[in-house]
């Protein structure tokens, strides 16, 4: 929960509104490198106290020097040593500052990353684009983590100025309140320049994010767009954000001059303002001449309470960038609990009532579907009608909106979510390879199998053909694969035999496989892998019929359940098949 600082926070009232989900989230990273933003804050200070402390010595070494005084070597040594000190203390500052960053940019980036793989696949694509959450982990991730140290160095840059007022006050009262007549002007000026820029900088960031959702998907497509000859168009479409995300970003930068602009014309009146009644002043005596070197020098630091634009403009890029990203972690993950499956448990599946809803439609309505264990069910429909909903919430791919879902009599929002991962395989029509080799990928799974054991799940899915062909046969890279859209589907279901838990389910897995191989396929599955419940989310008149029995879906709901033969008797059952366009006919 985000923490509500007190209503009288100055930054509240230099922010207002600022305190929401990417503040909040801004607060974690820094908890989270608190050690190294506390170093950079601690190196940030002693630099500003050093800048600070040489004005006065140096006007104090002048004085001595003016007044015939000996001893000035004490006052020259001490002014070489905090010359050296701003040195290093500023080097110090850039390497801390620079490993604080990259340490901050990374843990949000983990975060990220594990937030999202914990959430439901389905309802993620459905609420962000491939794009948009590139964008969220890359670049506004990078964003982001330049909070604490910039956050860290702002506080000396604040400081600074704080302490080069207190000691022009220390010099001369007359000066300091010279000086301080200029401060509201500046603070208004910084306040204006907050309010004035979070919005482009939000509305850019969310372009850029537009801009790349677009991209990735004209990338995706390549083949089509070259195919169809509608370069120059998709061109103008990936592009079509340009033009206001040229005027959100020349409003940032129109803001941020305005600032800079009011703040350097500020500044030099009031540094001149105070040099001139410095100067009045010590005509008449009340000051000495090292008194006025050290006041024009604190001027000139107080004066640096402009420079905070820049610190500001940082933080107002970090604080946008933080909501974006908070935008992912404010997603609900798929709940998970710590209860084992029965070790004998034979598969048994059952649905209860269950909802699936995607934005404002309902793909799956209180479903009831039982699966006996051990048993092999086909789930058929015409396109839209919940088959693939239905196998997400099988094994728990997502959740349902109500309803219950029970594997083994074990709810699935209960059950450990590593048990499960070992205990529900999945194939897919699509299937993503991951790994550095074809046996890599075959083997990747909540656990790795031995190399025998992938060669006997690729022969049941009838890719060890193909794989020896490979030039390196298992250890052949996956991106020198050439594979084709069936020989990929292959190794996914060769993927999905060798981690075969007491449940299979198989996405509409056998789309792109031809008769001959699918029917391979369907016998190896009942004689090659190890005995389960078999879904198997099927298109095909064929793989129907061999299953032992069918779910008949149709707009969402479960119409029938019964072997094929009987309800193949039924000519709107024989109508769903006519309308996918596979083969007809019982068999």
């Amino acid at each position: 929960m985000a923490r509500t600082p007190p209503p009288s926070s100055p930054w509240r009232r230099l922010l207002p509104g600022a305190w929401d989900t990417g503040t909040s989230h801004l607060f974690d990273a820094a908890r989270h490198s608190g050690g190294r933003t506390a170093l950079v804050c601690g190196l940030s200070t002693a630099s500003a106290a050093a800048a600070v402390a040489l004005p006065a010595v140096l006007g104090h070494a002048l004085d001595r020097t003016l007044g015939g005084a000996s001893g000035m070597g004490p006052a020259l040594i001490l002014c070489a040593l905090l010359l050296t000190a701003e040195v290093l203390l500023d080097a110090l500052i850039a390497a801390w500052g620079g490993i604080t960053t990259a340490r901050t940019t990374a843990w949000l980036r983990r975060r990220g990353v594990d937030h999202l793989l914990s959430l439901a696949p389905q309802r993620t694509a459905d609420r962000f684009t491939t794009g948009d959450l590139v964008a969220r982990l890359a670049g506004n991730t990078a964003d982001a983590g330049t909070a604490p140290t910039t956050a860290a160095t702002g506080l000396a840059a604040l400081l600074t100025p704080a302490g080069a007022l207190v000691a022009l006050a220390c010099t001369d009262l007359w000066l300091a309140a010279v000086f301080l007549a200029g401060v509201p002007l500046l603070a208004r000026l910084l306040r204006v320049f907050a309010r004035g820029s979070s919005d482009s900088v939000s509305r850019y960031q969310q372009l850029q994010a537009d801009l790349a959702t677009r991209l990735v998907e004209a990338l995706g497509g390549a083949r089509t767009i070259a195919a169809a000859g509608t370069t120059a168009r998709e061109r103008g479409r990936v592009l079509a954000p340009l033009p206001e995300l040229h005027a959100q970003g020349r409003a940032m930068w129109q803001v941020y001059g305005r600032a800079v602009a009011g703040s350097s014309v500020l500044v030099p009146l009031l540094t001149t303002a105070v040099l001139a009644v410095g100067g009045v002043r010590l005509a008449s005596g009340s000051l000495s001449v090292g008194d006025l070197l050290a006041a024009a020098r604190y001027a000139g630091l107080a004066a640096g309470l402009g420079g905070v634009t820049g610190q500001l403009n940082s933080l107002v890029r970090s604080r946008a960038a933080a909501r974006r990203a908070a935008g992912l972690l404010a997603e609900p993950s798929l709940a998970s609990g710590t209860r084992p499956l029965p070790a004998d448990g034979p598969g048994r599946l059952e649905l209860r009532a269950v909802t699936v809803t995607r934005g404002d439609a309902t793909v799956l309505r209180a479903a009831d579907l039982v699966v006996p264990g051990g048993v092999t069910m086909a789930v058929v429909g015409r396109s839209g009608s919940g088959k693939s909903a239905l196998a997400a919430v099988a094994g728990r791919l997502t959740g349902p909106d109500a309803g219950t879902v029970l594997l083994d009599g074990v709810p699935l929002d209960g059950t450990d979510r590593a048990v499960l991962r070992q205990e529900v395989g999945y194939a897919f029509a699509r299937p993503h390879l991951f790994g550095d080799t074809v046996e890599a990928a075959v083997a990747f799974g909540p656990r790795t199998p031995p190399h025998p054991h992938i060669e006997a799940a690729a022969r049941a899915a009838g890719a060890t053909d193909f794989v020896q062909r490979l030039p390196h046969g298992w250890s052949t890279p996956l991106g020198r694969a050439p594979l084709s859209g069936g020989e990929l589907q292959r190794l996914g279901l060769a993927r999905a035999f060798a981690h075969a838990g007491r449940l299979l389910v198989l996405d509409d897995a056998t789309s792109s496989l031809d008769s001959v191989t699918e029917l391979h396929v369907s016998r190896a599955l009942l004689r090659d892998v190890r005995p389960g419940t078999r879904l198997l989310v099927t298109h095909r008149v064929s793989t129907a019929a061999r299953a032992d029995l069918v779910a008949w879906m149709e707009d969402g709901r479960i119409r029938a359940v019964g072997p094929h033969a009987r309800l193949w008797q039924d000519a709107a059952y024989r109508a769903v098949f006519d309308a996918t366009g596979q083969e007809s006919g019982a068999v």
